[in-house]
């Protein structure tokens, strides 16, 4: 394995300049959190009127059909034994550049895919890195700090038919950018830089707080977390602006957009023909949604947001569900930001699971376990820290807020969780370059 010193030597100093600006920052850097102290805080953006959150029905018969008529913290199919789970964060794959991100393509072929912060997607096949990077767009990202190539997602029927991913990155001057890639024309192996479609550009008013996860809904409909812009304290209020993307999970159509638009907006959206609002926004009220997921059995969307700074938090939105709060910045978890005493909980919805930062710096949000090979562990969400490397599961039907309990130590810099074609999980350790594996511990 190569060593590791440069790269930690990389977050010693950018971890060094955090602190000296003050502000706070989520991954792939360690987060660090100051108070807004002097900054000036403008008033609150003046709200459209919000719909009343609403659980839209899913087609009869599908995984989501049951969590959509039972709210949050929907009955799972099946319910972890969390006291009996017993766990190890096994080495798998090592030689990475700063990996952000693993998923599999949901295409059968047992393939993993790991993006490097740096622009680089690379496949591990049968349990060896390939040489060949599946995508190279290193000249058109910005690494660095919280920038990078943060997210990928495979649409629904990934292969021949439907040849395309898709990717969240820094551009060259910051802004978020959204796009898809084609499968190489000659080598269906790799995506082509070339056939870049971009999807959605958002200028970034500060270089923290980027968001980064991408993925499907069972609709097939591609959401898109993003963060409140930056800095401490969101200063634009924009996590709460119905009329501002950033702070917001999108959720949008690129599999079948009108003719000459980059995407569609889908007609169940909470905000489609209205003029008040974004129709591309599906939730609000978001800090830092870096890593997050939906649950393939119930439909569930799982959030990871990092907190600033005391509590960070876990947020579930059921399968369905438009139009909900999740608070910020009035919130920071359950207890009161800004203002600092007496904020009003109506139309908010709580998170599901806190901790304060004695446990940890910034929230790594995970994945619903439905894999076979830890049978105490299906139907638990499985989160983690980047600072702290602890692993931790909840009861994804458990409902109300519920104590996190520690699933092991890693010792790791974890910056994402995902799982292979089987559903068994893989975490990305940053400042080693590695690739680990959640297995059964004695």
């Amino acid at each position: 394995m190569p060593s590791a010193t440069p790269v930690l030597r990389l977050a010693i100093a950018a971890l060094a300049a955090l602190l000296a600006t003050g502000c706070s920052a989520p991954p792939p850097i360690p987060q660090v959190r100051g108070t807004p102290g002097a900054t000036t805080v403008t008033p609150a953006a003046t709200r459209p009127p919000t719909p009343a959150p609403t659980t839209a029905p899913a087609p009869s018969g599908s995984p989501a059909a049951s969590a959509a008529s039972a709210g949050q913290g929907s009955p799972a199919p099946n319910r972890p034994d969390l006291a009996a789970a017993r766990v190890t964060a096994a080495p798998f794959v090592d030689g990475l550049d700063q990996p952000v991100f693993v998923t599999s393509a949901g295409d059968g072929s047992g393939r993993l895919f790991v993006a490097e912060q740096a622009g680089r997607i690379r496949v591990i096949e049968n349990g060896a890195l390939l040489p060949t990077p599946f995508l190279d767009i290193r000249d058109r990202v910005t690494s660095g700090g919280e920038r990078g190539l943060l997210g990928l997602a495979f649409p629904p029927g990934f292969g021949p038919t439907r040849p395309v991913a898709y990717v969240h990155y820094s551009g060259a001057d910051g802004a978020t950018v959204i796009s898809e890639f084609r499968l190489d024309a000659h080598d269906a192996t790799v995506l082509d830089p070339a056939t870049e479609r971009v999807i959605l550009t958002e200028p970034q008013p500060y270089a923290n707080h980027n968001g980064g996860w991408i993925g499907f809904d069972p609709g097939g409909m591609l959401l898109i977390a993003l963060g409140d812009g930056g800095s401490a304290g969101d200063p634009g209020d924009r996590a709460s602006n119905l009329q501002a993307l950033l702070g917001k999970m999108l959720r949008v159509d690129v599999l079948h957009p009108p003719a000459g638009q980059p995407y569609g907006i889908p007609a169940d959206n909470p905000y489609a023909g209205r003029t008040d609002a974004r129709p591309e926004i599906l939730h609000s009220g978001l800090r830092n949604p870096f890593r997050d997921s939906i649950d393939p059995a119930t439909g569930n969307l799982w959030i990871g947001d990092v907190g600033q700074n005391a509590w960070e938090e876990v947020d579930v939105a059921p399968a369905g569900a438009r139009g909900l709060d999740f608070g910020w910045r009035r919130w920071e978890g359950r207890h009161c930001y800004d203002p600092p005493t007496g904020c009003d909980p109506a139309g908010v919805t709580m998170p599901v699971a806190e901790y304060g930062h004695g446990a940890g710096c910034s929230v790594i949000g995970g994945v619903v376990y439905r894999g076979a090979a830890i049978p105490a562990l299906r139907g638990g969400y499985l989160f983690s820290d980047y600072c702290s490397g602890t692993l931790w599961a909840i009861d994804a039907g458990g409902g109300a807020q519920q104590q996190p309990a520690v699933l092991v130590e890693t010792g790791a810099s974890i910056s994402s969780i995902g799982t292979d074609d089987d559903g068994e999980v893989y975490l990305t350790d940053l400042a080693r370059g590695r690739v680990l594996r959640l297995v059964a511990g004695s």
